[in-house]
């Protein structure tokens, strides 16, 4: 069994159709922890020796939030500063996190589409994430496909039970260690291993 770390930042979640319903299909299992860095640290004063504890006890580590700009809420980049320290996550003796996954849950207002070389944002999910997967490398971690809710302004309430659903069972099969090294390598999102309905592939 796999202990999930679910690192959550939205800095408006009450403004959030999307993230709210992902929230309440995450498992109330023992292997997964779930860390809201904005509830924990609303001053933004991290505590960087509780991170890294957090970090160790954990072998997968999901990082869960809205595609603002492009990147991730600005308290992920200020974690990433502060926790994932030289000597420590990376360099010659920081070899702590190595071996962990690492993973990203994201939810963006533009479509599968747009995400595309002849898109409206001229590049894909995976080339603006790069800076993440470096990160991941740089900390000897394995770099997993994201989960990705594409088009959420867009998205009915049907629609966004549906993509929870999927987010729980994918939760499920990471928490139970049911996803082999050759599907998540052979996939571009995670979505891709638990398909949605038909109605709302497209």
């Amino acid at each position: 069994m796999a202990r999930i770390l679910l690192i959550f930042a939205h800095p408006a979640l009450e403004k959030s159709r999307v993230q709210k319903e992902l929230l309440q299909k995450i498992p109330g299992l023992p292997g997964i922890s779930f860390h809201d860095l904005y509830e924990t640290y609303p001053d933004f004063l991290i505590d960087v020796n509780q991170e890294k504890q957090l970090l160790l006890k954990h072998d997968l580590i999901l990082f869960q939030f809205p595609f603002y700009w492009y990147s991730a809420p600005a308290i992920i980049k200020q974690w990433m500063e502060l926790v994932l320290e030289h000597g420590w996550a990376y360099g010659k003796d920081g070899k702590a996190l190595a071996g962990k996954g690492w993973m990203n849950i994201i939810s963006c207002g533009g479509s599968k589409e747009a995400y595309q070389l002849n898109g409206r944002n001229h590049r894909t999910i995976h080339e603006y994430l790069y800076p993440f997967e470096q990160t991941a490398r740089l900390c000897s971690m394995e770099y997993w496909p994201p989960f990705v809710v594409h088009g959420t302004h867009r998205l009915d309430s049907t629609d966004i039970r549906l993509y929870a659903s999927q987010y729980e069972q994918l939760l499920l099969g990471l928490e139970a260690d049911r996803i082999s090294l050759e599907e998540r390598t052979g996939c571009i999102y995670m979505n891709d291993l638990i398909p949605l309905p038909t109605s709302i592939q497209s």
